[in-house]
């Protein structure tokens, strides 16, 4: 694991803040900013990108599962590793983005556990280049480039490309993470979209965005939540 990564760690526990930060040096980790208040760690983010963030998720001010969202509408390449005393919040943890979920109290053996998933994840979305799906008998070799959009389909994803749909047998989520930082975005919740293939958008009922593709006739939707952040995504982009 890179040690020069920068990590930012968020909790209003002042020990809780300060023992994470310890492990972290000791583990090599230096580059690391600390905040207890999370409206002040926000404004650190808007003007310093992190590698790695470490967040409580119970915080008065604004609680972790908030700041998580707000750190993927800055910066969506960040990881995020939410640390708590209650088991109760995992779930609502991965759906916020999260890579890791830990339990207080914290020890090093769990940071660096989650810091080995951070570089796994970060080696496959880099390195990974190509998905294996299946369409009747034929197996695909599927160049991430040719992919137009995926589509959730109960246990199994609907990778669309030129001239047929591609099933492959991947969580949504997963193909998320793989695709991250390779101009993909997730529109709606069982949808992710080749920013690079979009041909027109046009805004419809509620806000949603209606998508067309170049070079095939198909179209997709997105949720009202979803047309918002693609909005703000492509803004950031044109910055």
């Amino acid at each position: 694991m890179d040690k020069n990564i920068k990590i930012l760690v968020v909790d209003d526990e002042k020990l809780a803040l300060a023992r994470v930060q310890r492990l972290l040096g000791e583990l090599g980790f230096l580059d690391v900013v600390v905040f207890s208040n999370p409206m002040l760690a926000i404004k650190e983010l808007e003007r310093t990108k992190f590698d790695v963030a470490f967040l409580d998720i119970s915080m008065a001010q604004m609680n972790g599962l908030e700041l998580a969202n707000k750190i993927i509408e800055i910066e969506p390449q960040t990881f995020i590793i939410f640390q708590t005393a209650h088991s109760d919040f995992a779930l609502e943890a991965f759906r916020s983005g999260g890579i890791d979920y830990l339990l207080k109290p914290t020890t090093k053996e769990d940071i660096l556990a989650s810091l080995e998933k951070v570089k796994n994840f970060s080696e496959i979305s880099n390195n990974q280049r190509k998905i294996v799906g299946k369409y009747g008998d034929k197996i695909y070799l599927i160049e991430l480039e040719d992919i137009y959009f995926i589509k959730a389909d109960l246990d199994e994803v609907i990778v669309r490309i030129k001239d047929n749909d591609v099933y492959v047998k991947r969580k949504i989520s997963d193909l998320e993470t793989l695709l991250k930082n390779k101009n993909f975005f997730r529109i709606h919740r069982s949808i992710i979209i080749n920013v690079d293939k979009i041909k027109s958008m046009q805004s419809v009922e509620q806000s949603k965005l209606e998508i067309n593709f170049k070079g095939i006739d198909e179209i997709v939707t997105s949720s009202k939540e979803g047309a918002k952040e693609f909005r703000e995504y492509l803004e950031r982009r044109s910055l």
